[in-house]
């Protein structure tokens, strides 16, 4: 459960604002995409090992 405690004369926007940045890295919304549908076994390897290449393409274009 994500919460944020809102302190005394702070600006509702702001307090919504810091709420909407921690729901978002805490991956709740990630979460629940991920589990609204199945993905077979074999599409969930091959999502990874997409990921892995694109994450070492990356990296390779910074280390030139």
């Amino acid at each position: 459960m994500v919460g944020i405690i809102v302190q005394e004369n702070e600006n509702i926007d702001r307090a919504l604002k810091r709420f909407k940045k921690k729901y978002e890295r805490s991956g709740v919304l990630k979460e629940y995409k991920k589990r609204t549908f199945y993905t077979k076994p074999s599409v969930e390897k091959r999502m990874t090992r997409i990921k892995a290449e694109r994450r070492i393409a990356k990296e390779n274009r910074y280390r030139k």
